[in-house]
């Protein structure tokens, strides 16, 4: 039963006819194969001459491989295989072929894929035919009156008549099986001859870190954004049901203020979820939006938190700060008020500073230590840790950590275009979230998180 299955079965019968479109696409080089052969030959018959007929088929076969060197060939190529032969999609690449040695590949398995295909096509419309005539001889005398005279007198003794439906089903046989050992060579090739090459590999794990860049990126925008809006929310929230029936005023001031929150925050959320919805991967150019220095002042109107805000060299000013270093600050500084509102002390004025200092944008933001959170949330966060990646995508660098009684968070950002200060855009430095100024005792700022 298992053998009948390995001849005709579902994946034998697709192997089949994957070659049989093989030899359908040889056909054109076949052809003019016998074109060539003729036109050497003095005009000859080729279809009646085996040897004209294979010399046709030989010259078939350099022209085939040519073709094979196209790029698109691998992708319809690799279509072909995955739906007939078989082949798990994984081992196959993906794309045209865009170097020497995929086209290489790609023109040998065109090759051997139109050279199997033409043999085992022409065995399927020569031998079932041949086969019925032999297995019908002992029923149907008319049959054995049209053998040549001159055949061997054996063919015509009783025993070997009797024998013949035997042969007719063993020729059938005989090119099944040689259909299905075809189909298996394709298969067996097809990973070596059509599966990733070292560059493909390349560019595959070059869109993979893309992509993953682009992941963290967005999760950066949704943990800064949509996290200081729920903690502003829910302490200005908490501090109105606290005082909700002795001032009124405060509380109108507090809902004014989850207000002009909220539908900023809203408006953010859908920039990202813009992004996430539109086809194909975003690029820097659609990740470059949202708010950022001009809009600062909103920020701290309505952030939940006192802050004395102080700014050196017009940081705000147009032109002054480039928009993607502008972007970046706000967002730091958003994050920097978010640890504000969880682990603050109380009712003094967070204080922040924004300068320009030679060729950088500076960050200083100081809040006392708590004692507790101001709005706790299980298991910490990763805001730091954003931050310090926000800062070495810019090429600088980022401190944070307790400093006397304050807690100090400290960003340089460089001015004059990606890869300046101590990294490179895109590449992660050493120096990121490490000691900076401001630091103290705190240590790096990802483990100075994990200790808030």
């Amino acid at each position: 039963m298992r053998a009948i299955r390995a001849l005709f079965g579902r994946r034998a019968r697709l192997r089949w006819l994957h070659l049989i479109i093989g030899g359908a696409l040889l056909m054109p080089y076949f052809l003019v194969g016998t074109v060539l052969v003729g036109m050497g030959g003095g005009g000859k018959q080729v279809f009646s001459s085996l040897p004209a007929q294979i010399a046709a088929f030989g010259l078939a076969l350099p022209m085939a491989a040519a073709t094979g060197f196209f790029a698109l060939v691998r992708p319809l190529s690799v279509a072909a295989a995955r739906a007939l032969c078989g082949v798990p999609p994984a081992l196959l690449a993906d794309g045209p072929a865009r170097s020497r040695q995929a086209r290489v590949r790609t023109a040998a398995w065109y090759t051997l894929h139109l050279a199997l295909g033409g043999i085992v096509s022409g065995c399927t419309l020569a031998l079932p035919p041949f086969a019925v005539a032999v297995a019908v001889l002992p029923f149907f005398a008319g049959a054995r009156n049209t053998w040549p005279a001159e055949s061997p007198p054996l063919l015509r003794e009783p025993w070997v008549l009797a024998l013949a439906p035997v042969a007719g089903i063993a020729v059938l046989a005989a090119l099944a099986l040689a259909a299905a050992a075809a189909g298996e060579v394709l298969a067996r090739r097809a990973p070596v001859l059509l599966g990733p090459t070292p560059e493909d590999r390349l560019a595959a794990a070059e869109r993979r870190a893309a992509d993953l860049a682009v992941r963290n990126r967005l999760a950066r925008e949704l943990h800064d954004s949509v996290g200081h809006a729920l903690s502003a929310v829910t302490l200005q929230a908490g501090a109105a049901r606290r005082v909700l029936d002795r001032d009124p005023e405060f509380v109108r001031e507090a809902l004014t203020a989850i207000e002009e929150t909220t539908r900023r925050t809203v408006g953010e959320l859908d920039a990202v979820l813009g992004l996430l919805r539109r086809d194909g991967e975003p690029d820097e150019e659609g990740l470059a939006y949202g708010p950022g220095l001009d809009a600062l002042g909103g920020l701290l109107a309505h952030c939940g938190v006192p802050v004395a805000y102080e700014r050196a060299g017009d940081p705000e000013g147009v032109g002054v700060v480039p928009p993607d270093v502008s972007r970046e600050a706000y967002r730091i500084v958003q994050e920097g008020l978010s640890n504000a509102l969880r682990h603050g002390g109380g009712s003094t004025p967070v204080r922040l500073l924004v300068a320009v200092r030679e060729g950088e944008l500076e960050i200083v933001m100081e809040n006392p230590l708590g004692e507790r959170p101001a709005v706790a949330r299980p298991g910490g966060g990763r805001g730091l840790k954003g931050v310090a990646e926000r800062a070495v995508l810019l090429g600088g660098r980022t401190g944070a950590g307790p400093c006397g009684d304050v807690w100090r968070l400290t960003a340089r950002l460089p001015l004059t275009g990606p890869g300046a200060g101590t990294g490179t855009r895109g590449r992660a430095a050493p120096e990121a979230g490490t000691k900076g100024p401001g630091t103290g005792t705190g240590g790096t700022g990802m483990e100075a998180e994990e200790r808030r």
